[in-house]
C-alpha cells in the first residue's frame, strides 16, 4: 500500500471500484504527464445515494458530502491509468458541477467538499485551481459531478 491509500486508510476511507462509464468515454486517460478524469457522479456500490436539484430535494450539506464522494471516485479513475496514486505531483485542476434550484447560489461551498477531500488525502499536492458550476441538470439526476486534472511525476 502507497502513502496515499495508507492516508486514505487513516482518514477510514477505502478506494472505490472505478465507477464504470454510463456512455462512450473512458473513466480517465493519460497525456503525458497529466491525467484527465470523466466527470464522477457519487456512486456508491453503483448506485447514487441521493437525486434530486441542490437547494430543493438535497441539502447543500449532504451535496458537500456527495462531492466528497465523486472526489474518491475521481482518485480510483486516475489509479486506474496510473497502477500508483504516489505517482500524483499535484492536483491541477478540479471542476464541480452542481444540479441546483434556481435559487441556490451555493456551489462553491458544496464543490469544497472535493477540494477539503484531495487537501485531506495529498496535502499540499491536493492544492488546485477549480470551477464550481451550477447547471439545471445532471446525468441519473445526479446533484454533483466532479473531474479533476493531476499531473504525474515523471
Amino acid at each position: 500500500m502507497g502513502a496515499v491509500e495508507a492516508k486514505l486508510a487513516e482518514l477510514g476511507l477505502t478506494l472505490p471500484e472505478v465507477v464504470p462509464p454510463l456512455a462512450a468515454y473512458q473513466p480517465a486517460v493519460q497525456s503525458g504527464v497529466y491525467v484527465y478524469t470523466a466527470g464522477q457522479l457519487p456512486m456508491v456500490e453503483g448506485k447514487l445515494p441521493v437525486t434530486g436539484k441542490v437547494g430543493a430535494e438535497v441539502t447543500a450539506e449532504e451535496a458537500k458530502e456527495l462531492a466528497r464522494t465523486c472526489a474518491l471516485n475521481a482518485l480510483a479513475a486516475v489509479k486506474s491509468v496510473t497502477g500508483d496514486l504516489d505517482r500524483i505531483a499535484r492536483v491541477v485542476k478540479v471542476v464541480g458541477f452542481v444540479a441546483s434550484a434556481s435559487d441556490f447560489t451555493g456551489q462553491p461551498g458544496v464543490v469544497n467538499g472535493a477540494s477539503e477531500l484531495l487537501g485531506e488525502v495529498l496535502g499540499d499536492k491536493g492544492v488546485h485551481a477549480r470551477s464550481a458550476v451550477g447547471v439545471a441538470v445532471l446525468p441519473l439526476d445526479a446533484p454533483v459531478e466532479v473531474e479533476i486534472q493531476v499531473e504525474l511525476v515523471p
